[in-house]
């Protein structure tokens, strides 16, 4: 019968697990694990109490292929879905290849060594998993994931040309901490301190770090600031969307005043950086020194109050006339709590997760090779992304990010 294997105990693997074992029937055995296994225990016991069905529970070290090989040949999982870090998705790869087990992450690839992440590290393994009849599919979380498939079915069913797309994200909640990331400090503070980069007629654009931002009216929740910055879905949706008439694709995402503040301290005075340094006698990475000090993501969802708003507008053509449309989900931090004991940034990730493996596994999705979801039928996608939590929208849209109300400043949010 179907198994699922999670790799990962964090919000997402907590919020992958509840909504797998919510579907039983899909699912029928569900495991997870981690390199701490109490954290594969916790959500376990929620699971069983909240859902009534079991969850297997590893320690495992993802790191290390020989010993996810061995895990995977003892669970015999039909499918991985890798919610771990970005920094083991080639481990896990290698580990499902050589299993011939497929695989499902949130999250492309990036080195521990470099702040920098692109696809090409995964793609590369296509003929491999074609020639072993396994399927990789890529992004299968919500920005990147979801929001992809927005694209793709606005491409099947919107427009006849698109001509530009601005990917929006926005966290209106309030966890009440000084300061915090939704989701792991690392892979959060080293994505959003690279350079920027945008897509503009044929060609990427680099600023510098969220240096360019704009006021977005966001769907019940209004105006934020939203700042430009490089996410990994511009890069999949320039190569395999290609809708007739591409000019321009970008990617902003909300930070408030107080975020903004921090994190340019933090910057300033060296506690980002990637690189070892000496520390009593010790050789310490300051940025992982300062995760240890810092909330733990996976630990927000309590008293976390408030919503999310992740969306694109997409400007083009259907039936000779110019249209805007913008494609949406609002998800609620506590109502994402208490179904899953996790908030809504983990929610809103886990659960396009867990239907990218339902897909996958009831062959509407699978076919081998590696994908990205933009290059699959996005319809089964969003006819069940409203059954399992994820509502979303189509509005005519007639405010679209206009050139003119952008604003340059200095990195790191300059001033405002």
């Amino acid at each position: 019968m179907p198994k699922v294997l999670i790799i990962g105990a964090g919000g997402v693997g907590t919020v992958g697990a509840h909504k797998c074992a919510q579907l039983s029937n899909v699912f029928t055995d569900v495991a997870i694990a981690s390199r701490t296994k109490s954290k594969c225990d916790h959500i376990a016991a929620s699971v069983k109490q909240k859902t009534g069905q079991d969850v297997e529970t590893y320690e495992l070290d993802a790191d290390d292929v020989p010993q996810t090989i061995a895990l995977i040949e003892k669970t015999k999982p039909d499918v991985v879905l890798n919610l771990a870090l970005p920094f083991q998705d080639l481990s896990i790869m290698d580990a499902c290849l050589a299993t011939k087990v497929d695989y499902l992450d949130t999250a492309c690839y990036e080195p521990r060594d470099e702040s920098h992440f692109e696809y090409s590290w995964q793609w590369v393994y296509q003929d491999r998993y074609a020639d072993a009849g396994i399927m990789a599919l890529l992004g299968c979380g919500f920005d990147p994931g979801a929001i992809n498939v927005f694209c793709a079915y606005a491409a099947k069913h919107l427009f006849d040309e698109i001509h530009t797309i601005d990917l929006v994200d926005c966290n209106a909640g309030n966890h009440g901490k000084h300061f915090a990331t939704n989701f792991n400090t690392e892979v959060n503070i080293r994505e959003i301190t690279q350079d920027a980069r945008y897509w503009d007629r044929g060609k990427w654009i680099t600023i510098a770090p969220l240096s360019r931002h704009v006021q977005f009216d966001y769907p019940n929740i209004g105006a934020r600031a939203s700042y430009l910055m490089y996410h990994e879905e511009l890069e999949s949706l320039v190569k395999f969307l290609s809708p007739v008439g591409l000019q321009r694709i970008r990617f902003w995402m909300t930070f408030s005043p107080s975020y903004l503040t921090h994190l340019r301290v933090l910057v300033n005075v060296g506690m980002t950086r990637i690189d070892e340094v000496d520390y009593a006698g010790r050789r310490i990475v300051p940025l992982q020194f300062l995760q240890a000090v810092l909330p733990e993501p996976a630990g927000l969802g309590k008293g976390y109050e408030g919503i999310t708003c992740i969306g694109a507008v997409i400007q083009g053509v259907k039936d000779g006339r110019r249209a805007c449309k913008m494609i949406y989900n609002n998800c609620d931090h506590a109502k994402a709590f208490d179904e899953t004991g996790a908030q809504a940034v983990s929610y809103t990730t886990g659960v396009p997760a867990m239907l990218g493996a339902k897909l996958m596994l009831q062959n509407t999705w699978r076919r081998p090779g590696v994908f990205n979801v933009e290059q699959l039928d996005p319809d089964p996608f969003l006819a069940d992304m409203t059954k399992h939590g994820l509502p979303w929208h189509i509005v005519d849209w007639s405010q679209p990010i206009d050139d003119t109300a952008i604003v340059d400043h200095g990195p790191m949010g300059g001033d405002v």
